[in-house]
């Protein structure tokens, strides 16, 4: 690519001529600060804190151009860093905080909010500006999601990355002027549009505008009640990211420091969602081999990501039948811990409160699904992100880097390589291959990698030849994560460009690694750090290390069949492991069918 020469405070750099004046600062050592810019997402210089002085071949810039969106040209001298600058960046960050709620010691985001970051480093004390303020809204509607205006500093992040990463587009900027506020359209809550709770929103903001719905009280509440037995479950994702809550670099895997801590915690029994994941792979592949050989409902894709499904429901109700029948290993862990554990172990079920850690807003909206309950009993009764794990370990006091490692219990902790892999794209489709190879095959195949379907492409396409009916098939799966790629996929099966036999969907780009209820990661820090990659990586080197990979050579899953479920897809399979979805509708929804109703009276 040709190179454009320009200098940055007097040092001489030489970068592709596509690259932005913030770009070649990061390749010359130069940090500016940013706001409202999240590297390939918000690149729209709305708040002014990237601006820079620049003279090309002597001829002063008018004003102070911001670098974000600045292109850098030959002969450019930029200067970072000069009085003029730095004053401007002050007020502008001064203007920012005027209209802010500045309760930083009890806001959530203390400690990792970009803003408080940004005023420690600008060495901002006081504040000049001071007088009204925006009238401020607290949705806090829905299970997931709380929005909160008064944090808001109308940075935009949130809005394209609902807009342009999710393909959802239910945050806009809306009124006008100094009342100007983020929201969904017509004053609507969260709750009532098409939002399907993924959390991108939380991982975009900058500040606590967006966060989730805490259930830490409720947690404690459960554990300090002597009459209740809690059991918790932790999610593959969790893993490899929970150590960025206690300063660890971006996805280390920290399994065993995981599990010690929540047994420090109170809970009665630690175990693994690992172990439902498998369980998930033997129901999941056991209902695709029926449906490829007795003519089922093709393709089949799965459901075990929450927002996929809620998006799927009110905007693509025609591919319900598509969606596989099993709960996800959230709800299905919840229902063979109050029935198969509960029995084997003596315990009143009622008794038993199911704790989930999820790396997923979604998590909270899916445990209260009125479908995810068995006899009047919740699969699920709290879910909890990574972010809440980590403030209840630190509310405990316990020194998180310095656990030992120690091991989930029996007889719901033994997992594989395949239930971790769980946690990224493509880690489902790779461990329902790996067991339906085998199942197909009647051997214990080596050859379990299945490197297409790896990676953070937005869509990712595979076929593998297996022997069906005594008979070579080529079996064609495709993987998307991110709903906006999801749309992709199913419009192109909808206008019949592509045939598959299954897909794999995930709300979250990424898949679960990348959740709306993991660690925060600063825009400052992902230019230089994919958290997608860095955390898949743990989960696929723990997959490696393992002695068993693939989900039905899981010896606790083999022993739940044999001792409970009798075989996959069993009436009690259904009963307690297996659910339906319905077409969802909105107020935005109805509205617009009524829009379109009254339109077509009036032809």
């Amino acid at each position: 690519m040709d190179k454009v020469n320009l200098t940055i405070n007097g040092i001489q750099v030489s970068v592709p001529k596509d690259y932005t004046v913030l770009m070649a600062a990061r390749e010359a050592g130069i940090d500016i600060p940013t706001l409202c810019y999240l590297k390939d997402i918000n690149e729209i210089a709305a708040c002014r804190v990237c601006v820079v002085e620049v003279d090309i071949k002597g001829v002063p810039m008018r004003n102070l151009p911001t670098s974000c969106v600045l292109q850098v040209q030959e002969g450019m001298n930029v200067r970072t860093n000069t009085a003029k600058v730095r004053s401007a960046v002050r007020m502008n960050v001064e203007l920012i905080l005027a209209n802010h709620n500045r309760e930083c010691l009890t806001c959530l985001r203390n400690g990792t909010c970009e803003l408080q970051k940004l005023c420690d480093e600008l060495g901002i004390k006081d504040i000049e500006f001071e007088g009204d303020k925006r009238e401020s809204t607290l949705d806090n509607l829905s299970h997931s999601i709380i929005r909160d205006s008064s944090k808001c500093i109308l940075c935009g992040r949130c809005v394209s990355t609902c807009r342009d990463v999710q393909g959802i587009g239910i945050l806009d900027f809306t009124k006008r002027g100094f009342n100007t506020e983020v929201a969904p359209a017509f004053d609507y809550s969260m709750n009532d549009v098409p939002c399907v709770y993924c959390g991108q929103c939380i991982q975009a903001c900058p500040v606590a505008a967006l966060r989730e719905r805490t259930n830490i009280d409720d947690v404690w509440d459960a554990i300090d009640d002597p009459e209740k037995f809690v059991v918790v479950q932790t999610a593959p994702g969790v893993r490899a990211s929970l150590g960025e809550e206690f300063g660890l670099d971006v996805g280390t895997e920290v399994t065993g420091k995981m599990v010690a801590s929540l047994k420090r915690l109170g809970f009665d029994k630690v175990f693994d969602t690992n172990f439902s994941a498998d369980l998930t792979i033997v129901e999941e592949g056991t209902e695709l081999l029926s449906r490829v050989k007795n003519g089922g409902k093709l393709p089949m894709i799965t459901s075990c990501s929450p927002g996929w499904i809620r998006y799927c429901e009110i905007n693509y109700p025609d591919f319900l039948d598509n969606l596989s029948t099993c709960k996800s290993p959230q709800q299905m862990f919840g229902a063979i811990v109050k029935s198969y554990y509960a029995q084997k172990e003596g315990i009143d079920p009622k008794k038993i409160v199911s704790v989930s850690v999820m790396p997923c807003t979604s998590k909270k909206t899916e445990a209260n699904r009125p479908e995810m309950e068995v006899d009047g009993l919740r699969d699920v009764d709290f879910s909890i992100t990574t972010r809440e794990l980590g403030d209840m370990i630190k509310q405990a006091r316990i020194n998180f880097t310095k656990l030992p490692d120690e091991h989930p219990d029996s007889i719901l902790g033994e997992y594989t390589g395949a239930g971790v892999i769980f946690g990224a794209t493509g880690g489902v489709m790779e461990a329902a291959l790996r067991t339906v190879a085998d199942i197909l095959t009647g051997k214990d195949l080596d050859n379990i990698e299945y490197q297409d379907v790896r990676g953070i492409e937005g869509v990712k396409e595979a076929s593998v030849v297996l022997p069906i009916e005594g008979k070579d098939m080529e079996i064609t799966v495709a993987v998307a994560h991110g709903t906006a790629n999801a749309a992709k996929v199913l419009n192109a099966v909808k206008k019949g460009e592509k045939k598959y036999h299954f897909i794999e969907v995930m709300a979250c780009p990424g898949g679960c690694v990348h959740g709306g209820g993991q660690s925060h990661v600063s825009a400052k820090v992902r230019l230089d750090v994919n958290p997608k990659s860095k955390r898949a990586d743990a989960l696929y080197e723990l997959d490696r290390a393992l002695p068993l990979r693939k989900s039905h050579k899981n010896p606790e899953i083999i022993k739940l069949y044999e001792e409970f479920l009798k075989e996959p897809n069993s009436h009690l399979s259904h009963k307690l492991l297996h659910t339906h979805y319905n077409k969802k509708s909105t107020y935005e929804i109805e509205q617009q069918e009524e829009f379109e109703k009254l339109l077509e009276s009036l032809k």
